[in-house]
């Protein structure tokens, strides 16, 4: 018995506007046939043990035939039980997706239709213009560029608004039969390339010279182009291209598991995502320590935490052990309000919250007398001494107990972010990812773009590298971080 074949439409770029239903098959597909228009990052959603295909249908370089595609489609589908074919805006409009489904059905394979945002209305409104105005426009044409003598443009060149597919390289013919068929020279016309996405390019003009301004913009393919009355309501609807940070290309160095709310942060203020760790979070070199602590948990006067890393891997040690937050006695301390987020997670109040979120903020925060006091720290297996030598002093006796570590991860996604194209911000969450950064990429990098600091200590070891950081936030956490670089792009 075969699998089931589902057409799913991603949207035109913008990874936010697949819908719910093509989300949840792609959670589920054994297979996935993705090609160039489809975002990527849209894989990430994929299961680890998912077979990925890139299917290509570039322009000029067709990875595999349609004849190709239809066939590996069949041929999965004996044997997979969920096959995703990824397709970029919907299928069914200039997609080639009738063409799939009708392979499928002549080989009596059970497909599945998921629609998507089609690049015509998913560009058009992130351009800033309505494809329909109650006073400017009743009537659209869709239609292909490809082939221009294919079409008759003195018929479909009347439409109110018309929308091109494929036609950025022949709009130059295009537009002189429009003309030739009685369209007015004057009517405003643009050319949207790779819309929706924090890199969209949108050209306007009119019939007669839109064809020149893209010549001399050297504008390339996937665009699409939109004539009509309705483009000149572009200049008050233009909403994306005005976000705070659109087109800046930003670099996240963040642990992946902690990249995804600040990565979205970004994307919703227009920005380019790069998602590029520095730093891999990994279980400590001996869990000895902790363990420890854990069978004398109700001793410890006091429990701190210095980050959400810490919280999580020390509540994970926790239920690994025969022992639970019943054992917990003493009082709790958090350096910033991410780890105290995380302690709430788990029910647990935070008794002492700095008004600074570096350890010697926290340092002060505790009372000056600790004579006697038992306190467990929670923390990287590699740290700075400031926090327990200063509660030592204070008479404290301080466990210190590695719950993780971080170790460099493979550089490769890092060199292609770079390699790519050169990236306007590069963030920095803690001084290993900085030392991380330099190891993976180099110190010239950093001489290149704006460096985002996330506090103090992080600022300290960019300087050691000769790098002044553009900014740093204030307060010193990831919401800071963010708003220090919309006040600096601002």
């Amino acid at each position: 018995m075969s699998g089931r074949v589902y057409l799913v439409g991603a949207g035109p770029g913008d990874p936010g506007l697949i819908t719910v239903r093509g989300l949840d098959v792609l959670r589920q597909a054994d297979v996935i046939l993705y090609d160039n228009l489809a975002p990527v990052t849209l894989l990430d959603y994929a299961r680890p043990d998912a077979e990925l295909i890139y299917v290509g249908k570039k322009r000029a370089d067709h990875h595999l035939s349609q004849d190709e595609i239809n066939a590996l489609l069949v041929e999965k589908a004996q044997t997979a039980a969920v096959v995703v074919r990824l397709k970029g805006g919907d299928p069914f409009i200039f997609g080639r997706g009738g063409e799939e489904g009708e392979a499928l059905h002549a080989a009596g394979i059970y497909f599945e239709v998921v629609p998507g945002v089609s690049s015509a209305t998913g560009a058009a409104a992130y351009a800033g213009i309505p494809l329909t105005h109650r006073s400017r426009t009743s009537a659209i044409s869709f239609v292909t560029g490809h082939e221009v003598d294919a079409i008759d443009w003195a018929k479909v060149g009347q439409t109110e608004t018309l929308v091109i597919f494929m036609g950025l390289t022949t709009f130059g013919e295009i537009a002189k039969q429009l003309i030739a068929g009685g369209r007015d020279p004057q009517t405003p016309a643009a050319a949207i390339r790779w819309g929706t996405r924090p890199d969209q390019q949108t050209l306007t003009g009119t019939v007669a010279n839109l064809a020149e301004r893209i010549a001399a913009a050297k504008l390339r393919p996937p665009a699409l182009i939109i004539v009509g009355e309705v483009v000149a309501l572009r200049e008050d609807l233009n909403w994306f291209e005005h976000l705070p940070l659109f087109g800046q290309r930003i670099v996240l160095t963040r642990a992946e598991e902690q990249a995804g709310e600040s990565a979205e942060q970004l994307r919703r203020l227009g920005a380019e995502v790069i998602a590029a760790p520095t730093i891999e979070i990994v279980e400590p070199s001996s869990w000895a320590a902790i363990d420890a602590a854990i069978a004398n948990l109700e001793t410890y006067d006091w429990l701190i935490f210095t980050s959400r890393n810490g919280v999580e891997r020390f509540l994970a040690r926790l239920d690994a052990s025969e022992r639970d937050l019943r054992a917990v006695k003493g009082r709790i301390a958090a350096i910033g309000p991410a780890t105290a987020e995380a302690l709430a997670q788990a029910r647990l109040k935070v008794d002492c919250l700095p008004e600074e979120f570096v350890a010697e903020s926290l340092l002060d925060a505790f009372d000056a007398e600790l004579t006697g006091k038992k306190i467990l720290l929670a923390r990287a297996e590699v740290a700075r001494e400031v926090l327990p030598e200063g509660l030592r002093r204070r008479g404290a006796s301080v466990d210190v107990a590695p719950v993780y570590r971080t170790v460099v991860p493979d550089s490769a996604t890092l060199r292609r972010a770079l390699a790519t194209k050169p990236p306007d911000w590069i963030t920095f969450t803690s001084s290993s990812t900085v030392r991380h950064f330099v190891e993976m990429a180099g110190v010239d990098v950093l001489k290149t773009a704006r460096i985002a600091s996330i506090g103090p200590i992080t600022s300290a070891t960019i300087r050691e590298y000769g790098i002044e950081p553009t900014v740093e936030a204030e307060p010193h956490t990831m919401v800071g971080l963010v708003a220090a670089i919309v006040g600096a792009a601002g």
